[in-house]
């Protein structure tokens, strides 16, 4: 699972002093299950998950992956997680398998065990048609599943995944969609942030609501309806956070 528990990200900058991009969030995230961080743009979601990953230190509070810390013990939870950010590049001279077989031996994963789990992935994203093309040739839509390929290739048990559809296609996003389903129902745990209010009731268990660092609320769909009396999500959010 994933635990945080008063998790705090300052930035301090020259023009406006200190900006409190996640402020003292804390909830859980069970196995099998898909938990979605909902919010605008700037909302701390994606400090939030760069946190988990890893890739940022919090300035207080804590966060668990599977028990472990993130902030004693980095190495061990890299290990135990797919993170898929926004932000990350493909290598453009390799195929999307040429890509996927280096991240897997960089994972110390033998090769027939990567040929399989190639496989596997590849058929659930729908990657057969480019698999040996070169990823400067690719749509977005396709250079996001070759990055979550690469992203899972070692079937890591948590999977944190960073507004995985942005900006794709109805048919990727709906292969992605239903990949990120699958993984939770294999047992793993998922978490992804998203700022798509049709996104998040399709695809997710429970649901924070992050808006200005802050952790305004979360449960299911249907007990947000419920909280706010609303018929929608979209109308729900706005209850929570105000105007």
């Amino acid at each position: 699972m994933i635990r945080t528990n008063g998790l705090t990200k300052i930035f301090q900058d020259r023009k406006h002093g200190e900006l409190r991009a996640v402020d003292n969030v804390s909830f859980t995230c069970d196995s099998g299950i898909v938990y979605g961080l909902l919010g605008p743009n700037g909302a701390g979601k994606t400090t939030t998950l760069r946190i988990l990953s890893t890739a940022l230190r919090p300035t207080s509070g804590t966060a668990l992956v599977n028990g472990v810390d993130v902030t004693r013990d980095p190495q061990k939870v890299r290990m135990q997680i797919g993170f898929l950010s926004g932000t990350t590049g493909l290598y453009g001279r390799l195929s999307p398998r040429e890509m996927v077989t280096y991240f897997g031996r960089l994972y110390g994963m033998p090769i027939d065990r990567i040929d399989r789990r190639i496989d596997e992935i590849f058929e659930m994203l729908d990657m057969a048609p480019f698999a040996e093309t070169r990823n400067d040739n690719l749509s977005t839509g396709m250079k996001q599943k070759a990055s979550i390929a690469r992203s899972v290739v070692h079937d890591p048990p948590v999977m944190i995944f960073d507004e995985p559809t942005t900006g794709l296609d109805v048919m990727s996003s709906r292969t992605i969609v239903k990949f990120i389903r699958h993984c939770a129902d294999q047992g793993k745990t998922v978490i992804f942030s998203t700022h798509i209010m049709s996104e998040a009731v399709r695809l997710c268990d429970r649901i924070g609501i992050i808006h200005r660092g802050r952790l305004y609320a979360e449960g299911t769909p249907d007990q947000l309806l419920q909280k706010t009396g609303s018929r929608n999500l979209e109308d729900a959010f706005v209850s929570i956070v105000g105007e």
